[in-house]
């Protein structure tokens, strides 16, 4: 009887020791988990705040930026920034391609200073549609405009005079731009004189292509590591962006 006792202590004290150490093990697991959720969401509010700031500061409600597509944009900075591919001197263009071609629909901020530097038309291609952009491609020969975040690389000069290479940074989406040979360039057909005669812009083969007299010197100003982000409100980019969600 005294033997019994023995084992049914026995056996009673392992279950308890193996309860314990199963709840420090839950709890530890637990606690960093709930620190890293606060963390997360302190750093948001704070990006959020920044994000609000610079946008109002730099007036560009006035220019007809929307600040909800100006948010992706800035969120999506922040984020890239963090891998340390990126210049330092915090410019970013914003391309809203659900503006019509016959309005300025290019708008390139100096995030530091909080400045509208430039604020221009800006073409897309041709088989994107009219005077409305309506369909974006990432495949090859497809003549279309691609959209989405992309870091800015080296000049050259080619057909197209001084243009500027583009990286595309999302798989599926833009990822072929270097293939493509998707720069920034500039065209007569992309001028303002243009929108007077025909109602909207003349189109590219997928460049984002601007005035030949604004070119250079935007090229010039967001060349070598700066992000671009080209916006239309299509659901499944919305979705399935690896750089916005």
């Amino acid at each position: 009887m005294k033997k019994k006792n023995q084992v049914i202590f026995i056996i009673s004290a392992f279950i308890f020791i193996f309860s314990l150490s199963n709840n420090m093990l839950f709890a530890k697991k637990v606690v960093p988990n709930s620190s890293h959720h606060s963390i997360s969401s302190s750093d948001k509010i704070k990006t959020s705040e920044i994000s609000h700031s610079i946008f109002t500061r730099g007036l560009l409600s006035q220019a007809g930026l929307n600040e909800e597509i100006f948010n992706m944009a800035f969120n999506g900075f922040s984020k890239i920034n963090k891998k340390e591919i990126i210049s330092k001197d915090s410019i970013i263009t914003i391309i809203d391609y659900s503006k019509p071609s016959n309005e300025k629909r290019l708008f390139i901020i100096d995030l530091k200073s909080a400045k509208l530097i430039h604020h221009s038309v800006v073409a897309h291609g041709r088989n994107t549609g009219e005077k409305y952009a309506r369909a974006f491609s990432n495949k090859l020969n497809s003549h279309m405009s691609s959209i989405g975040f992309y870091i800015t690389k080296k000049t050259y000069t080619g057909g197209n005079g001084y243009s500027l290479r583009l990286d595309g940074l999302e798989r599926g989406f833009n990822d072929n731009a270097m293939k493509r040979a998707l720069v920034i360039h500039g065209a007569d057909y992309a001028n303002e004189s243009v929108i007077n005669s025909k109602g909207y812009l003349g189109r590219s083969y997928g460049c984002p292509a601007l005035p030949r007299e604004i070119s250079k010197q935007v090229i010039e100003k967001i060349k070598d590591g700066n992000i671009i982000f080209a916006y239309y409100p299509d659901e499944n980019y919305l979705k399935q962006s690896s750089i916005l969600n």
